[in-house]
């Protein structure tokens, strides 16, 4: 199973069936358009370009493949040239538990600096592999081919749909329950399918065991270097 072949590799994509149309919209003045309808469903290719973003959002929140594809072609537009448009890498947000130090001891500013770097460099590590194992399961699970392009929009994709991530962030100011960061991963875990699943159009089963491989190698190499001890 594919993705349907048309032409226009740049073109925007009906969010209901993801054919590729020619555009989403024409516009007569400012603020006066209207949206063009997409010749294979006949449903309006994107009515998502009339949204409010927290609709969007929601949508995003409650996996629903259109709003994916609207985001992910229509929006980011990641299925663009490598030439023709500059690649905005979205960094994953890791986070390291860390251990609560004595009250009378001091840390001196390289000691901070040494070791914002281990953390630092254990989730560049963990995240690389995550990104082997995203395009290794795609290439041998789901017979994705290996070029450039293609595993650039898989990439793009996964890390896109790992918004929630940005959750994690309140944990620095507020406190949650340990429980919450597993439900993030999970909620993480859905969204990464549903995106994979958009851009490669394969069955939701095989990417999910795509998608699971990735994640569990990456916890696996977390527990590691979390459990080796440092020089």
């Amino acid at each position: 199973m594919g993705e349907p072949k048309t032409e226009g590799e740049e073109a925007p994509r009906c969010v209901g069936c993801g054919r590729r149309v020619k555009t989403l919209y024409v516009q007569y003045s400012p603020g006066n358009i209207r949206l063009m309808k997409c010749d294979n469903c006949k449903a309006v290719a994107d009515p998502y370009i009339e949204c409010e973003f927290m609709i969007i959002l929601l949508d995003l929140i409650l996996h629903k493949t259109r709003a994916y594809r609207h985001l992910l072609f229509n929006k980011l537009h990641i299925g663009s040239s490598l030439d023709k448009r500059p690649i905005t890498m979205l960094v994953r947000i890791s986070v390291s538990k860390g251990k609560k130090a004595d009250g009378d001891s001091s840390r001196s500013m390289l000691s901070t600096i040494f070791n914002c770097s281990e953390v630092l460099g254990d989730a560049l590590l963990g995240n690389i592999i995550f990104m082997a194992m995203l395009l290794l399961g795609g290439r041998y699970l789901i017979k994705l081919s290996f070029d450039l392009t293609r595993s650039r929009e898989v990439l793009l994709a996964v890390i896109i749909s790992s918004y929630i991530k940005f959750f994690l962030l309140t944990m620095m100011v507020w406190e949650f329950p340990s429980s919450a960061i597993f439900i993030v991963e999970m909620f993480v875990l859905s969204s990464n399918v549903v995106a994979l699943r958009v851009v490669t159009w394969f069955p939701k089963a095989h990417c999910f065991g795509v998608c699971f491989a990735a994640h569990a190698a990456r916890y696996f190499t977390e527990i590691w270097l979390l459990h080796t001890p440092r020089a």
